[in-house]
């Protein structure tokens, strides 16, 4: 942790935002999406930003093995989502 001294701060933060906002409303967009429903615009912003996010945290999961596993969790609930959602575009004929 020495070559990275701000990794333990921002793996806290992340965990938080992860709990508190992340987590629950991806499971949200889940259900909506398992309905049949649409993505709306601040839905698919949303799901832009956890992308960007996690883009810019790579680095830090990879020097940090034991956060893999759940960042791999997390990243595959999100491909569920957007699959189904696209899923729900093609069946609507968008």
């Amino acid at each position: 942790m020495s070559d990275h001294p701000n990794d333990e701060g921002i793996l806290v933060a992340l965990a938080e935002r992860m709990v508190k906002e992340r987590l629950p409303h991806a499971l949200t967009l889940k259900e909506k999406v398992g309905r049949g429903d649409l993505l709306e615009e601040r839905d698919i912003a949303f799901l832009e930003s956890v992308f960007a996010d996690a883009r810019r945290v790579a680095s830090i999961v990879e020097r940090h093995p034991e956060y893999q596993d759940i960042a791999g969790r997390l990243v595959g609930l999100y491909k569920e989502i957007t699959d189904k959602a696209l899923q729900n575009e093609q069946a609507k004929g968008k």
